[in-house]
């Protein structure tokens, strides 16, 4: 039997899962959880911890066809000036609430377009993150960069406010496909600015590409990935396109009938892999790439490999804090999240309050679910001992759960005395394997495609 054939019987092609970026997914968070809540957890960090704060900027000068972020368009500076000014009064409240003695290990700023904002809106928001809290030695502080809403003051502002790690969207380099989800972007142009960074000293660049677009091919797509690979990025992310447009209403603008089949889809991610393969790239998880140097490469070979919303990542930050609208909190107690609407989490934020909408409170069962999920999601594999240790949970109910993914997948997955591993033809069903360990009641509509 063909591996296709294989992941076909196993319902790769037809099933829908979350993407387990979290644990539960935030198609579970409730209202919960409030200012109050997030307050209190707030003030109950522990001394010493490291931080990892998320700054959402949800505007763009254009709205990409393809795009399911929360973002709203805007033709003018004015409403993005008032929402740095809610952005800089929310820093401050957090700051009011932080205990004295954390630090800052990573700040990442994210949309939307973090780079339409003014140098001077850049300086003043980097001023106050410098403020904020003690940043540690190494911080690392990236930034989402489009290639068309970027010029030379910007760059050297965000330079100058500490900037060191820039992620670049490439979707594809394709001007037919470009033309189909609304986002015109040359190689050119893309190179130009990624030239610009490395001429400031910024030398650790992330790179993100989509495999499943319109009128997509393996042929289009091996000469996008070339040359992306011509640019050198030391971490890619080779995302699948979810067409969702019963949530994102723009990506109703994209034929349907243009989309490759599931089959398809899975042919040109594996045709893509095996391009980063084959230029010395190292494969982390289901889809990203890194060089041997680059921090997600070592943590992957150290066990140290973690996922978080914004995908794969090295950071073990046990807090992860979000400012901006729509954006989510991680703390030891559960997960929290602003409210959505612009003017919503403005209106909040400028009565000095937190903008917390809802959110979730883990339970012992969610934490040790959430470890074995990840652990999947990042290695592959679970070591019982650890998930004992950790949780005092017991070998036995973690047998009945490994048994009950072994009967669903029968001959995709191993048990042995010390591991459940997700054998290496299998890898494709992660995500629908990992569902088995999932205790909540997940609609197959609120997710996108397995492949």
């Amino acid at each position: 039997m063909s591996e296709q054939i294989q992941l076909k019987r196993y319902g790769l092609f037809d099933t829908k899962v979350p993407r387990y970026t979290s644990y539960p997914p935030a198609t579970q968070f409730a209202g919960g959880v409030n200012a109050a809540v997030q307050r209190e957890w707030i003030e109950s960090i522990a001394p010493g911890t490291k931080l990892s704060l998320y700054m959402h900027v949800p505007f763009c000068r254009r709205l990409c066809w393809f795009c399911a972020c929360r973002t709203q368009g805007v033709r003018s500076d004015e409403p993005v000036r008032a929402y740095v000014d809610s952005l800089l009064q929310e820093i401050a409240t957090l700051k009011s609430m932080l205990p004295s003695d954390v630090s800052l290990a990573r700040l990442h700023w994210g949309g939307g377009t973090p780079t339409l904002l003014a140098p001077d809106m850049i300086a003043r928001i980097a001023d106050a993150f410098q403020d904020i809290v003690r940043w540690e030695p190494d911080a690392e502080f990236s930034v989402e960069i489009d290639p068309n809403e970027i010029d030379q003051a910007r760059l050297k502002a965000l330079q100058a406010g500490g900037m060191n790690r820039a992620s670049i969207g490439v979707q594809d380099f394709n001007p037919d496909i470009q033309k189909i989800i609304g986002r015109i972007q040359s190689y050119e142009t893309t190179r130009d600015v990624v030239d610009a960074l490395r001429d400031l000293g910024v030398k650790s660049l992330n790179a993100d590409i989509l495999f499943g677009l319109p009128e997509q091919s393996p042929e289009r797509l091996a000469e996008s990935v070339q040359l992306l690979l011509s640019l050198t990025p030391d971490r890619v992310a080779l995302y699948g396109y979810a067409h969702v447009p019963w949530m994102a209403r723009r990506q109703g603008m994209i034929p349907t009938d243009t989309l490759p089949t599931p089959e398809e889809r899975l042919q040109l991610y594996e045709n893509a892999k095996k391009l980063f393969l084959w230029d010395g790239y190292k494969e982390i998880g289901i889809d990203h790439f890194a060089r041997e140097d680059d921090g997600l490469a070592i943590a992957r070979d150290t066990g140290r490999l973690r996922r978080n919303f914004q995908g794969y990542t090295d950071d073990t930050c046990d807090v992860l804090i979000g400012l901006g609208a729509s954006s989510i909190s991680k703390f030891p107690q559960g997960f929290s999240q602003n409210i959505s609407a612009t003017a919503g989490y403005q209106s909040a934020v400028r009565a000095g309050e937190l903008a917390t909408a809802r959110g979730h409170v883990f339970t012992a069962d969610d934490k040790f679910r959430g470890r074995m999920i990840e652990a999947l999601m990042c290695d592959f594999e679970v070591e019982t001992a650890d998930i004992v240790s950790s949780f005092g949970v017991s070998e036995d109910t973690l047998n009945r759960l490994y048994t009950q993914a072994s009967n669903q997948f029968a001959g995709m997955v191993e048990i042995t005395p010390t591991h459940f591993r997700i054998r290496p033809q299998a890898r494709p069903l992660v995500r629908m394997i990992a569902r088995v360990f999932d205790a909540y009641d997940i609609s197959q509509g609120s997710h996108s495609a397995a492949i």
